[in-house]
């Protein structure tokens, strides 16, 4: 089995545990046929709704009945792995009280501002779903490549880009035509912001340890730097001016200067940082670690 069976909740204040919800659901009761007893998931990666109501969350694999070809980091739509589940967290009662069928290894999930769709990539799969929040189910199958991960949208909702971390490339998804444009942005791009101006994507080239920014006007990459090893998870200031960036391989996270792509500071923080965010009112920035502590890092 993958991963710890659980979602934990923190106090950004007071550094509290608020919640722990067990990621065993019985998927009969969430409205789904074929399905007896209860069933784990695995859970990857998060995201909130724009009306702070509910958290997405993605499931690398499902354990129980009937399921039995979990996933694998190397992987095609041809392995006959098994589909997995988005579940949805209740943010009042900290409940699952719904759940999506999605495709294969989910990694990466994201809703529009506009509160319109759902967004998520599957490593297995090679695509992107599109579910409607207003009638809960998937609308759209985008096809990206081998290995989709990482995904930013647009303020007003109108684009989305999906990193192929199995390319060298991102693709900008026109989320009213769902036309598909290709962006250049250099091999294994694994995770993306977006610039608050919205004229900028940075995106981590996990291989080669490297740091990206394109310009969407020019449709080129302007700036690289190199942070360590794995680049891995980046978020950005909520005033764009810094990029903090976890390295893998190299147990460090790193800040950077937005306008000359500067490294500011890199320090060491846990065996294999896994995760990062930006956390604006106490301007902190919180850090992931694969075997399942946090790290909070002071930016004043």
């Amino acid at each position: 089995m993958m991963y710890k069976h659980s979602v934990t909740f923190y106090d950004s204040n007071t550094f509290e545990l608020k919640a722990t919800v067990s990621d065993r659901v019985n998927l009969t009761e969430l409205g789904f046929t074929g399905y007896t007893g209860t069933y784990q998931g695995a859970p990857v990666e998060g995201a909130y709704s724009p009306d702070g109501k509910y958290l997405y969350v993605t499931n690398y694999a499902m354990y129980g009945k009937s399921f039995n070809h979990e996933g694998h980091d190397v992987c095609s739509p041809s392995s006959g792995y098994d589909s997995s589940f988005v579940y949805r967290i209740n943010l009042e009662t900290f409940k699952i009280d719904a759940a999506y069928k999605v495709g294969t290894v989910p990694k990466v999930v994201k809703v529009t501002p506009d509160n319109k769709y759902i967004l998520v990539s599957h490593w297995c799969s090679y695509d992107l779903q599109v579910i409607s929040v207003a009638t809960q189910k998937v609308v759209k199958k985008i096809k990206i490549g081998a290995y989709p991960r990482g995904i930013t949208v647009s303020n007003d909702s109108a684009f989305a880009y999906v990193a192929q971390m199995g390319g060298a490339v991102i693709h900008q998804i026109d989320l009213k035509t769902f036309a598909d444009k290709t962006l250049p942005i250099g091999p294994n791009p694994r995770a993306l912001v977006l610039s608050p101006d919205q004229k900028t994507i940075y995106a981590t080239l996990n291989a080669s340890g490297k740091v990206v920014a394109l310009d969407l006007a020019l449709n080129k990459v302007v700036k690289t730097v190199i942070t360590g090893k794995a680049t891995r998870s980046l978020d950005i200031s909520s005033d764009g001016t810094a990029l903090f960036v976890v390295n893998f391989n190299s147990a460090t996270l790193s800040k950077i200067r937005t306008s000359d792509f500067k490294v500011l500071q890199t320090v060491k923080v846990c065996p294999d940082p896994i995760g990062v965010t930006y956390e604006p009112i106490n301007n902190r920035t919180w850090v992931a670690c694969y075997k399942g502590s946090i790290k909070v890092f002071d930016n004043k």
